[in-house]
This record gives C-alpha cells, sequence and structure tokens, in this order.
C-alpha cells in the first residue's frame, strides 16, 4: 500500500486556510450530530516516527468540544497490561455511546514496534492479526464507527526530522535510540507496516494513507477524510428504518435437546457429599496456589436456571481459594454506562489477570437469552453474538485462560418447589422476585434458547458443562469435581 505513494503533495498556507476556514466548523456541528445520534467514534492515528502524528491529533480535537473526547497514547505495556490479552487495555478504553476515543498509536504497536523489537514473535503475528480484525469487527458491528490513519514519510524526511529535533535542547528528548535504529533500518520497519496496512484493511474499518511531509496537507487531507465518514455516518443514521423481524425463536427448533438428555434423577448422599467436598476443597486451595505462580487466569462462568442453584456452587468453590485471588462478578441489568458501551465491554472489564481466578454469576450469554427472549437487543444482534463469544473466549485461552461455563439445570418441578420455599423461609425470601416467576411463565421459550446456546457456543476451547442440578449435593461436587480435573490438565500442560 505504501509504495505506490506520492510523498510530494503539499498546500500553500492561502488554499490550507481556506479549507481549514470550512471544515472546522463542519466537524465541531458532526460531533453534535453524532453524539446526539449516540454514536461512538474511534479515530487511531498510525504512522512512522516524526511523521506528525501528535501535530494531527492537536489540530483536529482543536475543532472539537472537549468534553466529548479523549486521548489515550499507547506506550509499551505496563506490567498490569501484561497479565492480560493484550487488547483488554483497548477493550476498556472503547467509548461509550455519542464520545469520540482518538489513539496516539493503538493495537496497532504489537505488529510495527513490538515486532520491529522482536518482542512479537513471527509465530504470534496471524494470531494477532486476527485477534484484531475480530476487535474492529466486533466494535463496528456494534455501532462503533473507526477511523484509521497512517502518516507516512520518507527515510529521508524522517532522518531530518529526527536531526531538527535532537539540535533543540527542549525537543531533544524526543528522539530515542530506538527512534534512531528505526530510522536505520527504514526498509525493514516500512516492510512491516506495509504488511500491517494490507491484513487490516478492511471494509468496515479502512485504513487512509496520509502524505505526511507537509503539515497543511495532511491537516486538510485528515479533517476532510474525517469530514466525508463522519457526515456518511450521519446520514445512514438518519435514513435508518426499523426492519426488524421478530426471528427470536425461529431458528430454536433443534432435533435434539440439550437440555432434555441430562440425568437429573443423579443424587448424593449427605456423608459421601461431605467426604468428596473436604477432598476436592483441598485439591482446589493447592490448585489456586499453583495457579498463581505460574500466573494462569481461569475464567468460570456460571448460567442456570433461576434457584438452579448457581450461589450454592460459587459458595463452595470459593471457600477453597483465596480471597486475595479471586473475584466473584454478580451479573445484572446493564446500567446507564454499561449500555452505552458494547454490550462486551462489561465483562472485558472484569476479566482477571494472569495468576487469578475471575467467576461470573450469570455472564455475557444474557445476549441470546433474556435480552434475545425479551427483545432488548435486535434479532441480527444476538444472532451475531454466538459468534462474538466464541471469539472472546478464544482470545482469553489464546493468552492462556482456562475458560469453563456451567448450565446449573434443574427441571421445572424442582423449581417451583424451591420458589416455595425461599418464600416461606424469611431469610431467603429476598431471593424470590414477581420478575422470577414471569421468566418461570417463559419456561419452553428459555429452553429452546438455551439449547441453541450451549449447541452454537460450546467448544473445546471453552465447554459448557451440564450440570445435574435436581439434587444440589450433586452439582455442587460436580463443579468442583469439574474445576479441579481442567486445572490439573491445565498445569501438567
Amino acid at each position: 500500500m505504501l509504495e505506490k505513494i506520492d510523498l510530494s503533495k503539499k498546500l500553500d498556507k492561502k488554499a490550507y486556510r481556506e479549507r481549514m476556514d470550512e471544515l472546522e466548523p463542519r466537524i465541531a456541528l458532526l460531533q453534535r450530530a453524532l453524539k446526539s445520534k449516540g454514536v461512538p467514534v474511534i479515530i487511531v492515528f498510525e504512522g512512522f516516527g516524526a511523521a506528525g502524528k501528535g501535530t494531527q491529533i492537536n489540530r483536529l480535537i482543536q475543532t472539537l468540544d472537549p468534553r466529548g473526547f479523549t486521548v489515550y497514547s499507547t506506550d509499551a505495556e505496563t506490567k498490569e497490561e501484561r497479565l492480560h490479552p493484550f487488547l483488554w487495555r483497548f477493550w476498556t478504553k472503547t467509548p461509550e455511546k455519542g464520545r469520540i476515543a482518538v489513539f496516539d498509536r493503538s493495537w496497532y504497536r504489537k505488529l510495527l514496534v513490538d515486532r520491529f523489537e522482536k518482542k512479537t514473535t513471527k509465530k504470534e503475528v496471524p494470531t494477532i492479526l486476527d485477534d484484531i480484525n475480530i476487535f474492529e469487527k466486533q466494535l463496528t458491528d456494534g455501532g462503533t464507527l473507526i477511523i484509521k490513519f497512517f502518516l507516512d514519510i520518507s527515510k529521508r524526511e524522517q532522518k531530518k526530522r529526527f536531526r531538527k529535533l535532537l539540535e533543540n535542547k527542549a525537543t531533544k528528548w524526543r528522539v530515542t535510540a530506538e527512534d534512531l535504529d528505526r530510522n536505520k533500518h527504514f526498509d525493514d520497519y516500512f516492510r512491516l507496516a506495509d504488511e500491517m496496512l494490507i491484513k487490516t484493511d478492511s471494509e468496515y474499518a479502512p485504513w487512509t494513507i496520509i502524505e505526511a511531509e507537509d503539515d497543511n496537507f495532511a491537516t486538510v487531507k485528515i479533517l476532510s477524510k474525517t469530514v466525508h465518514v463522519l457526515e456518511e455516518r450521519y446520514q445512514k443514521e438518519c435514513q435508518a428504518k426499523e426492519k426488524e423481524i421478530d426471528g427470536r425463536f425461529d431458528n430454536a427448533d433443534w432435533n435434539e435437546s440439550v437440555l432434555k438428555k441430562a440425568d437429573l434423577s443423579k443424587k448424593l448422599d449427605r456423608k459421601e457429599y461431605d467426604r468428596r467436598l473436604s477432598e476436592l476443597q483441598k485439591k482446589l486451595r493447592l490448585l489456586h496456589g499453583e495457579l498463581y505462580a505460574r500466573r494462569i487466569p481461569v475464567v468460570l462462568a456460571f448460567e442456570g436456571w433461576d434457584a438452579g442453584g448457581k450461589g450454592g456452587a460459587i459458595k463452595r468453590l470459593t471457600r477453597a481459594l483465596d480471597p486475595r485471588g479471586y473475584t466473584v462478578n454478580p451479573t445484572s441489568s446493564p446500567n446507564d454506562i454499561e449500555r452505552a458501551h458494547h454490550y462486551l465491554w462489561r465483562f472485558w472489564t472484569k476479566m482477571p489477570k494472569d495468576g487469578h481466578i475471575a467467576i461470573f454469576d450469570r455472564t455475557w450469554y444474557g445476549r441470546v437469552m433474556v435480552e434475545r427472549i425479551e427483545g432488548f437487543c435486535s434479532t441480527q444482534d444476538w444472532q451475531r453474538a454466538y459468534r462474538e463469544m466464541n471469539q472472546m473466549e478464544s482470545q482469553l485461552v489464546h493468552h492462556g485462560a482456562v475458560v469453563l461455563k456451567f448450565w446449573l439445570h434443574i427441571d421445572k418441578d424442582e423449581q417451583a418447589k424451591r420458589f416455595k420455599d425461599r418464600q416461606e423461609n424469611p431469610e431467603k425470601s429476598w431471593k424470590i422476585t414477581d420478575e422470577d416467576w414471569r421468566n418461570r411463565e417463559k419456561w419452553d421459550l428459555y429452553e429452546k434458547a438455551v439449547d441453541e446456546m450451549i449447541i452454537k457456543t460450546s467448544t473445546s476451547e471453552a465447554p459448557w458443562i451440564i450440570v445435574e442440578g435436581n439434587d444440589k449435593y450433586y452439582a455442587r461436587i460436580k463443579v468442583l469435581e469439574t474445576v479441579v480435573d481442567a486445572l490439573e490438565k491445565r498445569l501438567k500442560l
């Protein structure tokens, strides 16, 4: 992509001022317009060292309302960031609806600076490319507008700019030994950049190459492109019509029900339960210490019927764990801040760092259950979510995490019995709500949705484990045994 770029393009001061007088008010107007439509915007600046990214970001944001954007400068990963999948630090910075996030370097650092410095190995590159393309596709599918600029200058121009910076005491610090090394091996860095641009240039998040040897020309091209893309998106938002067809249950009629195959007659007597519980909790306590020492993250996801026993199973797990090394994340309806982001954002922010355990009491799978059945998202949204959730879990596993997903299964009669017990017990009456009874009336719809969810998202990397839960003792032991077995296998690897 870079070989054919004409870097001689220039713009005189008069033409520059005329174009800026036209573009600046339009960008300010479009910022307000897209805010009213609730469109999140990400603007990425990448490019060769000394190409003027800082200058161009400043010129762009001077046209914007400062209350509506945030600028992020991406340096080498911190110690904390290295303990997470590499996209975690960018997921946590994705903008809410109506806001703009500007990245001075971004997730592409992994394919440019880090790759040049051999911090990213050749073997890692295909996975990183896939992860980045998936990340951008998930964001754009969720409504985010992504604009990507790559600022291009020649080796000669870069060397000239470095020399000028070094001659001034006030700017000398901006040129590092690594910068000079990249200029010395400019052709190698050029090839890495070109490969990155080609393999991450997509219809949903295309690159715009900026001829950056003349600052005025670069500024006008960046602002012109930004105006064009923002106007195009605003028009699309204005013209959008409701074409949503209710397809909540059209594809949920499976030949065989996964849930109905579960043998809910399985039981365990109290004596056997106590013996195995003690053994498994001792093992888990030792495994937790080993996980921390080896920096292996663990994600345990719990779903199931209301009163299915999720809380009891989680309690028996956590009793064996060091409280400094795990977090239980109860998931309820998203709050205003969470609704203003991509639906996966709130879960990415709670993923464990290496060596820690994150337990989710209800999860991202609400997208294809309650949100689907209650009509809280469109058919297109929940149908796309199966792929997005598989991709997220795959990224966690590739980072080194153990991911296990439990469905706590009981039958309708057992649920009714537990609901009644809760209502009659003053210490447990808070657990039963009108919403629980309303959900019970939709049992058959939920059963179909759960069957489809399990079939489409149970993978070898992140399997679903159906836990026969009519007998609480049996269910708790099965959960513990599954976790212990999975952790032992992971540690052997």
